[in-house]
């Protein structure tokens, strides 16, 4: 894991923020290694969504930051990736940042 400039709790706090968002738009743009990060998160928590049941449920309620978020991902997204092992998000690099030149990206899902 990067380590992205923060401490753990920080790093936490920011990618359970970028996970909610990107499942809540569908689209995000990011530094790469940011986007990179949030990617690994974003599998994870679309696997969780795969399973049925109650405990699923609450490990995603305890990772995502809003409830409507969480019953979208069961009853939405995770079921367009039920035969699929991975391979849910797309970064796509997009060039300079005009402010301090550092390389951007949009990672979005598929």
């Amino acid at each position: 894991m990067r380590k992205l400039g923060r401490t753990s709790d920080h790093r936490k706090a920011m990618l359970r923020g970028m996970v909610t968002f990107l499942l809540e738009r569908g689209r995000l743009e990011t530094t790469v290694t940011r986007a990179k990060e949030l990617k690994a998160a974003v599998e994870r928590v679309v696997t969780i969504g795969k399973t049925p049941g109650l405990c699923a449920k609450r490990k995603a309620f305890s990772y995502i930051t809003k409830e409507e978020i969480v019953k979208k991902l069961f009853e939405e997204i995770a079921p367009k990736y039920a035969d699929v092992c991975g391979g849910c998000t797309r970064i796509t690099r997009l060039g300079a940042r005009r402010g301090d030149a550092a390389e951007m990206a949009a990672i979005e899902l598929i």
